[in-house]
């Protein structure tokens, strides 16, 4: 049965939405509480295969078109945005750079455990010296024969205290050991060398477990690398332009849940005799809101529109991540204020909302790198 394409994104919506209040709206509290990941609701989603979003069905994934991934990633953030941190790193910069870049034989080896979620993705580039620098990685992989072997420290990796695969980046270049002569190695949990550190102690995405990854004389054979040695900067790039759609989905659904508690919120307290929604202010906040909200959504799908029409969609995709983690900061601050006092407290989503909003002005790629990407976009353009 054919849908319109309208329908069928307002049925993934539901879907969605109808599972995260069911499965996560219950513990979500108590998981940000507690910095503890969820594996209960990782069962269930793997059978619905969230985690072979951006997989071809040939390798066991759901390959959505990006609009639907976009929405997916939204609901689940709408109520938990570590949950959909999880989701949207091991899809966009876990699972899609293998899809683009890597040889039949690695998609054959590699995507099916994580096209199901037996193998959660994570992403290594950042480093104690190479952050928005990523022409600063000083993890080093030196060839021995057919295998490489790798020294170095990850740092702030998402899905790292849970990843069973692991892209790394590491300098492959013999001589000037320049980040720009990076190579991508998949690098497999259970690989003598390789160790995971202790969970990041964060301010928000408490129930996402954020590490360090260490990599001590790490072997791995040629298989593991992804595309050429040098590639690293190619398919970074490439990986962190599809990674700003799902953080941009991911700022939006925060947005959307702090929109939606301090709405109802709005509409039950009463202060001089009447609900403070019937107050000019906290209209105007709920308009403004309301307003940013609707803008993120477009830029973030048109953001997706570019890139399944098989077009150059990095400086979209910079837009809606830029736009939209400002929104999703805007946003909560106001749900706060819409809260007063109880919503400085832990007991009201809201201040999870704010916490959590913060750190997608930060990952994958800063605002002030996002606003690099969209301004060489605008001067490399003829007069």
């Amino acid at each position: 049965m054919d849908f319109n394409p309208c329908m069928k994104h307002k049925l993934i919506r539901k879907m969605v939405r109808e599972f995260a209040e069911t499965e996560i709206s219950p513990i979500v509290h108590d998981i940000d509480h507690e910095s503890r990941f969820p594996w209960e609701v990782v069962e269930k989603m793997r059978p619905l295969n969230f985690f072979g979003l951006q997989i071809p069905k040939a390798y066991g994934g759901a390959e959505v078109d990006s609009i639907s991934y976009a929405i997916i990633i939204e609901e689940l953030s709408r109520v938990s945005a570590a949950v959909g941190l999880c989701v949207t790193v091991h899809n966009s910069v876990g699972a899609y750079p293998i899809v683009r870049f890597g040889t039949e034989t690695q998609k054959k080896r590699f995507l099916p455990s994580l096209a199901c979620g037996e193998r959660i993705g994570a992403f290594s580039l950042s480093e104690a010296n190479a952050g928005s620098d990523a022409g600063g990685v000083e993890t080093y992989a030196f060839q021995d024969g057919d295998d490489y072997i790798i020294n170095g420290t990850k740092i702030f990796v998402t899905n790292g205290g849970i990843c069973g695969l692991a892209l790394i980046f590491a300098v492959t270049d013999a001589t000037g050991r320049s980040g720009r002569n990076a190579g991508v190695f998949m690098v497999e949990k259970g690989m003598p060398g390789f160790s995971v550190g202790e969970i990041e102690d964060l301010c928000g995405m408490r129930a996402n477990p954020v590490s360090s990854l260490f990599l001590e004389d790490c072997r791995v054979s040629g298989i593991h690398l992804l595309g050429r040695p040098g590639d690293g900067l190619k398919i970074g790039l490439a990986a962190l332009d599809t990674g700003r759609i799902g953080i941009a989905a991911q700022a939006l659904g925060i947005a959307q849940g702090a929109f939606d508690a301090a709405l109802k919120y709005s509409k039950e307290r009463q202060q001089f005799g009447k609900s403070i929604s019937s107050f000019q202010t906290i209209q105007n906040y709920l308009a403004d809101m309301s307003t940013e909200i609707d803008a993120g959504r477009l830029l973030l799908y048109r953001a997706c529109a570019c890139k399944d029409s098989g077009n150059s969609f990095g400086p979209e995709a910079a837009k809606a991540k830029l736009y939209c983690s400002a929104l999703a900061m805007r946003v909560s601050s106001l749900a706060i204020q819409i809260h007063g006092g109880y919503g400085y407290s832990k007991e009201y989503d809201v201040e999870r909302y704010f916490r959590d909003a913060k750190v997608t002005e930060i990952y994958e790629g800063t605002s002030e790198v996002q606003r690099m990407v969209i301004s060489r976009s605008l001067l490399s353009r003829p007069v």
